[in-house]
């Protein structure tokens, strides 16, 4: 399986998984408070009962406070690790 292509310069592709639906939009609905935003897209997990799986992109470049002022100030680890249970 070949690796997805990473997303425009300054944009971040986000994927969250929840137990309900309801609780992604509200991530989804913070992150789209600090930055321009693609719409969502989701898709069930598994069976019905298990989840949501959420993807949407964020643009860093147009960022609104408070992300703004936290971009700015953060630093990267650099040790660029992939978690195990990334695809």
């Amino acid at each position: 399986m070949e690796p997805p292509e990473p997303p425009a310069a300054g944009n971040v592709d986000v994927r969250l998984v929840a137990s309900s639906p309801e609780a992604a939009r509200q991530v989804a609905e913070v992150l789209r408070r600090c930055f321009a935003s693609s719409e969502q897209r989701s898709y069930p997990v598994g069976t019905a009962a298990a989840g949501t799986r959420l993807h949407l992109t964020v643009d860093t470049a147009r960022a609104a406070e408070p992300a703004r002022s936290w971009l700015v100030t953060s630093r990267s680890s650099g040790d660029g690790r992939t978690q195990t249970d990334e695809i």
